[in-house]
């Protein structure tokens, strides 16, 4: 087997040229490297970066303005008849959002870049949460409903937009089935690693990759992600209703419990971050491009706004208004980033490894281990360092399976685009399952197959030249949705609300009765916006 998954390596070595010339472009061009600052940011950066910021003053900076309408939908509780409400799409997709790149992602950019790279990660954030907004409006105006369940998202608005053309659905729909399935086998991995490592903390020993031990939990977890999977989107929307919360209150437990016990390092943390971003050290190169660049970069890979990759969970809901998903999804980059990624930034920052005597040890390390010696280093008592160190990997481990389970759900999703057939949305399943149990048998093999895991990066690059041009040619019908929101004059959301002429969306149908979504006695969110 060892030998079969290093042919596999070998095959896709081809990935990693290509993946980083997409990502880098027009970096890897020598004249435009030299123009300041600006040389340091790649199309992707610009493409993204700059979405957010149109989307910000397009539709006056709404993720800010209403930030708490979006709180309070989020706290509405209510029954529905389709789709699933607000705070599970919000939990769905931050499953996907809030992944090991939360933890990796992070430690990696501060150790390129600098403390700094955390405020222009909060800076990308910030404008990130227009673009989520945008993109998950869309996704709500162009959802269908199948059955008991709203479907809808990227290949969905993207042949709207294209004049309603059968083969963009079916072009886009797998475009993100295969980049999907390129980064299961990572999420596969990561899973089955991390309960391996919990178990030699526990142990005090080191359990083998391929021992009983961890045969057993792969077997286990391979049969658990395949319930799931074939459970159908409501029961993975249980799922992530209950883990998200779980890994997200235990990580921030955890960052309070060294963050309290290091009150000390707490002006260091403040002063590193806000002096870094315009004054980098000179022990991370000292250029502000590079600071800039890491911040900006890893924060909008992290909150994947932009990307399109979130917009099936946005469609699942039940809202009274496509706008009101659109404040949803927009909190949920603040999550991501503004809450999770600055946990992460604090254990880093505040242990600041680099200043210590161990500092050149520290920089070889991978980003994983990196994270865990500066949690070590904060810990208050070494009987506590195993606690905290469990307590890391388990949020790892979480954050690793809802991302597992998210991508096979948002697959199927994505696949009634193709077929609503019960065979081709089990066909999607099961290859879902079968792609993560290839990881998983990745770890038992000790193979870290990087080559083929590139793949999800260039996935990743080609949706976003995909998506954000989508969200261009439908910015309009976006910023129409928005003053209908804003106006909250009564009426009711329609397709001659954004000036969409065909009449076919399912916000023109029968069943969208605002009786019918009220509570008693309870008013639409739109007038108290």
């Amino acid at each position: 087997m060892e030998q079969l998954f290093a042919e596999l390596n070998h095959i896709f070595s081809f990935v990693i040229p290509l993946s980083d010339f997409f990502w880098d472009f027009p970096t890897n061009i020598a004249w435009y490297k030299a123009i300041p600052v600006l040389g340091n940011f790649s199309l992707a950066v610009i493409c993204l970066f700059g979405a957010g910021l149109f989307f910000t003053f397009r539709t006056g900076a709404i993720q800010i303005t209403h930030f708490v309408s979006g709180i309070r939908l989020l706290a509405q509780r209510k029954s529905h008849e389709a789709g699933i409400s607000a705070l599970s799409a919000f939990l769905l997709s931050s499953a996907m959002r809030v992944g090991p790149g939360n933890i990796l992602g992070v430690t990696g950019a501060i150790s390129v870049g600098g403390p700094g790279a955390l405020f222009w990660m909060w800076v990308s954030a910030t404008v990130g949460m227009a673009t989520a907004y945008g993109e998950a409006v869309l996704a709500q105006i162009f959802k269908e409903r199948k059955n008991d369940e709203f479907v809808g998202g990227l290949p969905f608005y993207g042949r709207k937009l294209l004049q309603d053309r059968k083969a963009v659905g079916i072009w886009l729909s797998l475009m993100y089935i295969v980049y999907a399935m390129c980064c299961i086998p990572a999420q596969g991995y990561n899973v089955v690693s991390s309960i391996v490592q919990m178990g030699s903390l526990m142990l005090g020993m080191t359990l083998p990759t391929a021992g009983s031990t961890a045969i057993v939990i792969s077997i286990l977890m391979i049969m658990l992600t395949a319930w799931i999977a074939f459970g159908g989107i409501r029961l993975v929307t249980r799922v992530t209703n209950r883990m998200v919360p779980v890994m997200a209150i235990l990580y921030l437990l955890t960052v309070l419990l060294l963050t309290l016990t290091n009150l000390d390092q707490l002006p260091y943390f403040f002063a590193a971050v806000f002096g870094g971003a315009f004054s980098p050290d000179a022990i991370f190169g000292g250029l502000f491009g590079t600071v800039l660049v890491q911040g900006v970069k890893r924060g909008l890979m992290s909150n994947e706004a932009g990307q399109g990759t979130i917009t099936m969970a946005a469609a699942c809901a039940d809202n009274r208004h496509p706008c009101e998903q659109g404040l949803v999804q927009s909190i949920g980059v603040f999550l991501d980033t503004w809450v999770i990624c600055s946990c992460t930034g604090f254990v880093v920052i505040m242990a600041h490894p680099w200043t210590g005597a161990d500092s050149a040890a520290w920089m070889a390390m991978d980003k994983l281990p990196k994270f865990l010696a500066s949690a070590k280093q904060l810990t208050p008592a070494a009987s506590l360092e195993t606690i905290v160190a469990l307590l890391i990997c388990f949020c790892f481990c979480l954050f690793a399976f809802t991302c597992l389970v998210g991508m096979i759900s948002f697959s199927e999703i994505a696949a009634n685009r193709i077929s609503r057939k019960a065979a081709v949305i089990n066909t999607v399943r099961l290859t879902g399952v079968l792609i993560a149990a290839s990881g998983i048998c990745c770890s038992l093999a000790g193979i870290d197959l990087g080559n083929l895991w590139s793949i999800s990066d260039l996935g990743n690059i080609l949706i976003v030249f995909t998506n954000v041009p989508l969200l261009m040619i439908g910015s309009n019908y976006i910023l129409r949705a928005t003053r209908h929101f804003k106006a909250a004059d009564g009426t009711l959301f329609t397709s001659t609300s954004i000036g969409w002429k065909s009449g076919d969306l399912w916000w023109d149908s029968a069943e969208n009765q605002p009786e019918a979504d009220c509570l008693p006695n309870e008013q639409p969110v739109t007038e108290q916006v």
